[in-house]
């Protein structure tokens, strides 16, 4: 909920802060009019109007019909006018005041008599004077595009044509273009002025992840974004002068400048291996199924040899073979989080994080747990483990509750930490909530980081360095990211909750395939983990105990035109 307005400066230091703002809406509930006064919704749902020098606070619109409220202002460059998205239940209207406070215009119905808005959280005005709503109520929601005198022009419900479009800031640029957040897939859409979508301007900004407001800056050309998860504001350049203005590619956009700056870490190239002899095969065969003893779900899934993995669920953490009979149960294994606890290293020992946020080690007789790594930092939570088959290291995934951020740690095999991941090259953080962890034949880090409603496979170099997010295909796309890993082939294979599917990408992120969709007997598959022994894949329903292994990879004979399968 939103209880504060503050003027602040490009540090970030607040300059002022508005006492009795309205409170309770995440909605545009503030304009600034040409002579720099701040005009906004106070507690009683007035409309107040704050004076350039802040000492004088005057009613510019009292309140007057109890059933009506003021949720989102706007004032107009071009007329004066104050722009007032009002409230009802399961209605709205957009209002028209002149300077003086006059009630002008009401637009509230198109041409046939049924309602335009249901609820507006957002409002602003195009060049060509279309008033532009950003109209949302629970499910979905629409910008919705009316002429200057009322008419319904367009009604633009996401890309492709219906996607729930879930609404939030908007404003409009110097070459009419309309930018909208969109809350289901984190992204800052952008359509032109007859409502036509041209691009994903952003998409799961870095620092920002869940972008929420939008300013645009008629004299310096800048867009301004604002984050719903945090306090972390933006400032991008997506438009160059020229002789004339002309687009920037937005997949070249600028970082101007953040509000929050912290430097990052070097970073270093790794190399890659040989895999010649290894080919996809298709369709995936089902090798076998078990039903695991002991746990109701399978939300991660760590492979000790062919024939034996760990399994857990929120509250349980079971060892257990192919028939599906538990082993071993871990007693004090962390409980409530449907994350990647655990790995399995070289020596067959268990790593896993226990309910005191500790990660400890179980010996491979497992007769004795040692901690491996003491949590010393209450402020940092780890979330999810990956032991590195080709350094050794320790790599788990942190997050921090009261910032809604992350970060990655990797410590030696004597728990010493020896590197931090979390800021991109312009100081924004990279992660918002890290879920699963695992690495990439070339040293790559691969986190799959998730907070409702939407999220991303984040991969940086080993050193640290940004290569690129995923967000889904399209990209773009509401991505629920849950258990991931890499095979021989250096492909990232990663769980969609969303399309209930197993999602394959190459090494740099480009979609290849649905691997898998709706497996049966899994239905909802939530966990992966690759034997790279065997070549087997073991994959784990969130609905249900039951784990699958299938084969999709076959092993190429050297000598051309022979292969053979795995054995498996």
């Amino acid at each position: 909920m939103v209880y504060n307005l503050m003027l602040t400066d490009t540090t970030g230091v607040p300059l002022h802060r508005v006492k009795i703002s309205c409170n309770g809406y995440n909605r545009g509930s503030h304009t600034v009019n040409s002579e720099s006064e701040l005009i906004y919704i106070d507690r009683k749902y007035n409309i107040n109007k704050l004076s350039k020098d802040m000492k004088t606070t005057t009613t510019f619109i009292e309140r007057t019909y109890s059933t009506w409220e003021p949720r989102c202002v706007y004032w107009s460059p071009s007329t004066g006018d104050l722009l007032v998205g009002m409230y009802r239940y399961r209605t709205g209207k957009v209002t028209r005041y002149n300077q003086s406070g006059q009630l002008t215009q009401t637009i509230q119905n198109h041409n046939t008599g049924w309602r335009l808005y249901s609820k507006p959280s957002y409002i602003t005005e195009n060049n060509n004077g279309d008033v532009v709503v950003s109209d949302y109520d629970y499910e979905s929601g629409a910008v919705v595009v009316t002429e200057r005198g009322g008419r319904h022009r367009f009604s633009y419900t996401g890309h492709p044509s219906g996607s729930r479009l879930r609404p939030c800031g908007i404003c409009t640029d110097a070459l009419s273009h309309i930018l909208v957040c969109d809350g289901r897939t984190n992204t800052v859409q952008m359509i032109d002025r007859d409502g036509q979508f041209l691009s994903h301007l952003l998409i799961r900004p870095s620092g920002i992840f869940y972008p929420q407001s939008l300013s645009y800056d008629v004299n310096t050309h800048c867009l301004w974004v604002g984050s719903e998860a945090n306090n972390t504001l933006v400032i991008y350049r997506y438009i160059t002068r020229q002789d004339a203005l002309t687009d920037l590619n937005p997949a070249t956009a600028d970082v101007m400048e953040s509000l929050s700056e912290i430097p990052t870490t070097g970073t270093e190239k790794p190399q890659q291996g040989n895999q010649c002899l290894l080919k996809l095969m298709s369709p995936p065969k089902l090798l076998h199924s078990l039903t695991v003893t002991g746990v109701y779900g399978c939300y991660h899934i760590s492979c000790v040899t062919s024939d034996r993995v760990w399994v857990s669920d929120m509250n349980n953490l079971m060892l257990t073979d192919t028939t599906g009979v538990p082993l071993h149960r871990v007693e004090d294994s962390c409980s409530g989080y449907d994350k990647g606890l655990h790995t399995v290293n070289s020596e067959s020992e268990l790593i896993y994080i226990d309910r005191k946020d500790n990660i400890n080690k179980l010996s491979k007789d497992m007769k004795t747990t040692t901690t491996f790594i003491e949590r010393t930092d209450s402020t940092w939570t780890p979330r999810c483990v990956y032991w590195s088959p080709s350094t050794g290291d320790l790599l788990v995934g942190m997050f921090k509750d009261d910032t809604k951020t992350g970060k990655v740690t990797r410590y030696n095999q004597s728990g010493q930490l020896t590197q931090t991941i979390q800021n991109d090259n312009t100081g924004l953080g990279l992660y918002n909530e890290p879920h699963y962890i695992t690495e990439n034949n070339n040293g790559d880090v691969v986190v799959s980081d998730y907070d409702y409603p939407s999220g991303a496979v984040v991969v940086t170099e080993r050193g640290g360095r940004h290569r690129f997010s995923y967000t889904g295909h399209p990209s773009g796309s509401e991505l629920w990211p849950w258990g991931i890993c890499t095979d021989a082939l250096s492909h990232i294979l990663v769980c969609d909750g969303t399309t209930k599917t197993v999602q394959m990408i190459d090494r740099d992120g480009q979609f290849l395939s649905h691997l898998l969709i709706g497996p049966s007997g899994i239905f909802s598959p939530h966990s992966l983990s690759y034997d790279v022994n065997t070549h087997r894949l073991w994959v784990g329903s969130r609905s249900n105990n039951t784990v699958v292994i299938y084969r999709y990879i076959t092993r190429q004979d050297a000598l051309p035109g022979k292969s053979e399968s795995l054995l498996l």
